[in-house]
């Protein structure tokens, strides 16, 4: 690696970005973000969405004949900024995975591990404090679990 004095801003960028959704309202402006840093350093774009399943297993069940309409859901929630994305030719690459599964391990075993990101991007939330206790925190987890940066957006 270069010396970082004599390093331009294209050489400090990130190559392959990795944004975390999760539906919630927030989800747009978290997306939005990636986009225009993923265009600004000429990145890869990965933006990852869980189907929880904790909730259905809690129940114990796991209807799995739902997935396909939950991730019709959420594909459609994101198609017009997926759609800009693809068409901005500074963004090397676009690819929306979508998994059903344990949110933490299947952010890290099925997305972040296979991806392996230089920048994760994820939203802050907001659960309520007795979930938080609970469940912790997706971007508290995010930040602790990855070997790369972490951006949060509030």
């Amino acid at each position: 690696m270069a010396d970082t004095a004599t390093q331009t801003y294209q050489d400090l960028g990130y190559d392959k970005i990795f944004v975390s959704l999760d539906g919630s309202d927030q989800q747009d402006k978290v997306l939005d973000r990636a986009i225009v840093m993923a265009a600004n350093d000429n990145a890869e774009l990965y933006i990852g969405y869980v189907i929880d399943s904790t909730a259905l297993e809690a129940a114990g069940t796991f209807p799995v004949d739902i997935i396909p309409s939950l991730e019709k859901t959420f594909r459609d929630s994101i198609d017009a900024k997926v759609k800009v994305a693809e068409a901005n030719p500074d963004i090397k690459k676009v690819e929306v995975i979508v998994r059903a599964g344990r949110i933490r391990e299947t952010l890290k075993d099925e997305m972040l591990d296979v991806i392996q990101p230089d920048l994760v991007i994820c939203g802050a939330r907001g659960l309520s404090s007795i979930k938080y206790a609970i469940l912790g925190s997706i971007s508290t987890f995010l930040t602790r679990n990855t070997d790369c940066d972490t951006l949060i957006i509030k």
